[in-house]
């Protein structure tokens, strides 16, 4: 497999173009013949003129690739090594979603033959791969794991609008169901992956060791969340706390915010989901996940306090939110937790403007019911939700042009501490 997908006598197939499957198919067409899957026409059609739908990749990085982008699974079947990388969302009750990487399944197993390669990389919880996608695949194909063809998982590590940490330069966790498979897998990735790859001993580790990488960030983030409402009820600036404690050499370095995105925010439920099934209710986990997710109102409440004394009447106060995508510098807004602190200001009858200049208003409009508006004045509070680099630039007088003079400057992410003097100022 792995040589003649370097002689191109076969080729890799990369399932769902998003933010993890478009970088990685186009890393891969600049070594071997990659065909490009999608089930969106239209998203098809703009990576054949070299656009990236998600906006993460210039035009540049379509250049010198072998790759053929598709919808047709007439086209798909021509591949040998297959990669799927489709979304893993939660649904309204935080219950995962798998009808993105089943209908995957589903496609694989109408495409697949004998001595194929297939590997999963969206991230779901331990025994998924093996106990929910195999057999689907085996199903419709009428093939057999191991036997006639070979499955393995190995999950992103993609970090949308980071420009250091790319595929090429993290560490590849890879996995597979035999000896054999892992070495292919292993080796085919190597291609790609410059910092090398690291070996696990089955595909249920593998999916593990994603699930946990991001569960750890979020109970440090929850734990960041907390120490802000206790410090503020203390009248202590978090930030100032966190500078003070991070000289010494072995604290970890997180911040209080919101944690929206799909993966952070999302992937321990996928760990309790599976808890839960096997009968242990996890306690820590979704202790952190309660705290991060109650931060939108939290914060809410906050402004609506404000506004309550030292406005004459709070049905004709008006908010501005600045930052609308889950993180900075980006133009994702899945599971955006600025959504959150929009619909509670509204809860309270509050005017809200949303500004943002990475997201698109369309997409906010379908995905959470509100669009974007211009800059007014006379605002009664300002949101600083998200630190884009676009805001860091901003200082006293902006603020100042744009709200009453007993506005607040509600600042998430405290990247105007010691900078605002003219208007009452709150960070968590």
């Amino acid at each position: 497999m792995y040589q003649d997908l370097l002689d191109k006598k076969k080729s890799l197939a990369v399932i769902g173009l998003g933010y993890v499957g478009l970088p990685i198919a186009l890393e891969f067409a600049k070594k071997i013949k990659v065909i490009g899957f999608d089930i969106n026409a239209k998203r098809v059609e703009m990576m054949r003129n070299k656009i990236d739908p998600s906006q993460e990749l210039e035009s540049s990085a379509f250049d010198n690739c072998d790759i053929e982008f598709t919808n047709d699974l007439d086209v798909l079947k021509k591949a040998n090594f297959f990669i799927v990388a489709v979304p893993t969302p939660v649904d309204e009750h935080n219950v995962p979603d798998l009808v993105p990487v089943q209908k995957a399944s589903e496609t694989i197993g109408k495409v697949i033959k004998k001595d194929d390669y297939v590997v999963f990389e969206s991230t779901v919880y331990p025994g998924c791969t093996e106990e929910d996608c195999l057999p689907i695949i085996e199903k419709l194909s009428g093939l057999k794991n191991i036997a006639d063809f070979k499955l393995g998982y190995s999950p992103e590590r993609i970090n949308p609008g980071d420009k250091e940490h790319t595929l090429a330069k993290i560490i590849k966790v890879v996995s597979g169901c035999d000896a054999k498979s892992l070495d292919v897998i292993a080796k085919v990735y190597e291609l790609v992956v410059t910092a090398g790859v690291h070996k696990a001993s089955s595909i249920k580790v593998a999916e593990a060791a994603k699930i946990i990488e991001n569960t750890q960030r979020d109970l440090n983030i929850a734990l960041m969340n907390e120490l802000s409402i206790i410090f503020d009820k203390m009248n202590i600036n978090t930030y100032e706390v966190l500078e003070a404690a991070g000289t010494k050499w072995n604290f970890l370095k997180f911040q209080p915010g919101l944690v929206g995105g799909h993966c952070i925010g999302v992937d321990p439920y996928y760990l309790t989901y599976k808890s839960k099934e096997l009968g242990y209710d996890s306690q820590v986990i979704l202790a952190g996940r309660n705290i991060n997710d109650g931060m939108a109102g939290y914060v809410a409440k906050k402004v609506l306090q404000h506004i309550i004394q030292n406005s004459h009447n709070v049905k004709d106060a008006k908010v501005l939110v600045m930052g609308a995508t889950f993180k900075e510098n980006v133009s994702d807004i899945r599971n955006s937790k600025v959504a959150d602190v929009v619909k509670e200001l509204k809860s309270f009858s509050l005017n809200v403007d949303v500004a943002d200049p990475y997201a698109e208003s369309d997409e906010l409009k379908n995905e959470y019911g509100f669009e974007l508006s211009s800059v007014g004045k006379d605002y009664d509070a300002v949101v600083v939700t998200v630190p884009h680099n676009d805001y860091k630039i901003l200082d006293d007088t902006y603020f100042v042009s744009i709200t009453k003079p007993s506005a607040l400057i509600a600042d998430l992410k405290g990247i105007y501490r010691n900078k605002i003097s003219s208007r009452s100022y709150w960070s968590l």
